[in-house]
This record gives structure tokens, sequence and C-alpha cells, in this order.
């Protein structure tokens, strides 16, 4: 995450650059598809405490390090007070383009909201991006215990990976729904 600030100010120097790392699902209540987030770890406290105070989110306080290696990125991720590991390397491997309208690539990207629940209510911020510009990428895991943390066990087989160089995103307040 970077560039990261809030509407007409200007970013605030250590606090709008951080590692994140998620684990979220994709959904669509009354016909708008969004994302729903099991848990977001960040390297930056205050992230943590603004994410969750005004969105709601369950973002968790990791200790994070990301390394440039070549073309290869390097991800280190281990969060706070609990088994929750990522140790890995993933890199693109492919030209950007993007996704064909109707493809799984799509259907995962064009999502313009996330929801959120709070005391029993569920909430959604409305978001705005440009289509994703997408690389087919590699990667070699070699722990992942994040997943495992918020109660999902991941299946066995080989996990489809994109890599996104970068994405400019607007986020509106949360409002309750229903």
């Amino acid at each position: 995450m970077s560039g990261i600030h809030a509407r007409n100010l200007p970013p605030i120097p250590g606090l709008s650059r951080f590692p994140e790392l998620n684990v979220r699902t994709y959904v669509t209540l009354d016909g708008k598809p969004g994302v729903y987030f099991f848990s977001l770890d960040a390297a930056s406290l205050s992230a943590v405490w603004t994410a969750r105070t005004f969105f709601r989110l369950p973002y968790f306080h990791a200790r994070m390090a990301v390394d440039l290696h070549g073309d290869s990125i390097w991800y280190d991720s281990r969060r706070r007070g609990i088994n929750a590991e990522f140790r890995g390397r993933y890199r693109p491997a492919s030209d950007s383009q993007r996704s064909e309208r109707g493809s799984l690539e799509h259907w995962l990207t064009e999502r313009y909201c996330l929801y959120t629940v709070h005391a029993a209510r569920i909430f959604r911020a409305e978001i705005h991006h440009l289509p994703w510009l997408l690389q087919k990428a590699e990667a070699e895991i070699e722990i992942n215990s994040v997943a495992a943390a918020s109660g999902i066990l991941l299946p066995s087989n080989s996990p489809l990976l994109h890599f996104a160089r970068r994405l400019e995103v607007l986020i509106w307040a949360l409002r309750p729904i229903g």
C-alpha cells in the first residue's frame, strides 16, 4: 500500500506506505459484487487502528518485510500474537493486459465495493478504480498459515496467480445496508 491519504490532504510521511497482506473472498449482495476480508495484515499500527476504527475491517498488526530481487518480490509477514505467517516470493510471468469481460480474471478484479460486518450489521464501502492491468505470475511459497488463522483450509492444488504492478483506488465512507 502506498500513497494512502484522506481526500484533499497530502500523504503523511511514515503513515502512507506500508506492506499489507489479505485473505478475502468474493461476494455479491443485492446484485452488487464486492469483496469481503477475513483478515488484513499490515506493518503499520496506525493503519491497523484507522482501518479497524473507520472501516470496521479485520486488520492485524504484523511484522512485515518486502524486498525486490531483480523481477522477484520477496515477502515475509508474521502477525503479532498469533500463528499467522507468510513467506514467499513472486514475480510477473507475462505482459500486462486487461481481463476480458466474462473471464474469471474479470470476475475476480472488477468489483467496486467492500463488505464488512460489525455488531451483527452489514456495511458496504463503495470503491472506484480503473480496470486492473494483470500479468500472469509465478510464486514460490515457503510458509502460508494466514488463511488457516481465519479458519480457511487452502486446497492442495496449485493456486491461480496474477500480478498487478499498480492500482489506484478511491474508497468512500462505510455505510450500513439493510
